[in-house]
């Protein structure tokens, strides 16, 4: 059986990874058995997460995990599609993990609030007296991190219209589809349903959220990738 080497449930979504959620949505599509384990990120071939251990075989990264599952398993995660509408799903995968992706860290992890709320969980384990200064330190690295991409160049202004142009693009390419593979979703939709459960959690102040309950085709097909494939994971529901 597949192990998933993955963080787990938290922030109201199945793993406060959308690459994690994505990797567990592409072993669902492809009807293959697994099992999720808590990952260790030191012990993880990348240092990142997901990870998952075929038959003796680590592979890491989401992308490589899917790469993985269709050439090891003849899974075709496009059955079905035209080349073009193959190339236009992957490239609104890699519009969300190399755009929204970096969009989504930044309110995450540079807002003290928001930071609060989440990512200051990661770091429990480190002694109380260390933990400001080791929590410190890596909010610089992910700043860093931020600017090198140079996502964290722009103005708010700058970064929330970049986020509605890619939100409009995929509003616009799934049009009235259910998934965007069609009637049945995709290899696309591992990505796309990932990114729209993690960023519609109302645990973070987040304009991110705000672009997107404000496509309502994304709220709903937000909602249908999670009944369908995670209704075991309890959801924030937002303060009246």
């Amino acid at each position: 059986m597949i192990e998933l080497h993955s963080f787990g449930p938290a922030f109201g979504t199945p793993d406060p990874s959308p690459f994690c959620i994505k990797a567990e949505l592409l072993l669902k599509l492809s009807g293959l058995p697994y099992r999720r384990v808590t990952g260790n990120l030191q012990r993880a071939p990348k240092r990142k997460l997901p990870v998952i251990v075929d038959d003796g075989v680590t592979v890491a990264d989401s992308s490589f995990i899917r790469f993985h599952l269709e050439g090891r398993h003849g899974i075709d995660f496009d059955k079905g599609l035209s080349a073009e509408r193959r190339g236009t799903l992957w490239a609104v995968e890699k519009m969300l993990e190399e755009q929204i992706y970096w969009i989504m860290v930044d309110e995450r992890w540079m807002d003290d609030a928001n930071f609060a709320r989440g990512p200051v969980n990661f770091f429990k384990s480190v002694p109380a007296p260390l933990r400001p200064l080791v929590c410190a330190m890596i909010r610089r690295s992910v700043r860093r991190n931020l600017y090198g991409h140079g996502l964290g160049r722009h103005s708010q202004a700058e970064k929330l219209k970049l986020a509605e142009r890619a939100l409009d693009a995929i509003v616009a390419i799934l049009a009235d589809r259910a998934y965007l593979g069609g009637d049945e979703p995709a290899g696309g939709d591992a990505a796309l349903g990932a990114f729209m459960i993690a960023g519609l959690t109302p645990l973070f102040e987040s304009p991110l959220r705000g672009l997107i309950e404000a496509r309502p085709s994304l709220v709903a097909y937000a909602t249908r990738m999670r009944e369908r494939f995670f209704p075991e994971v309890e959801a924030i529901r937002p303060a009246a």
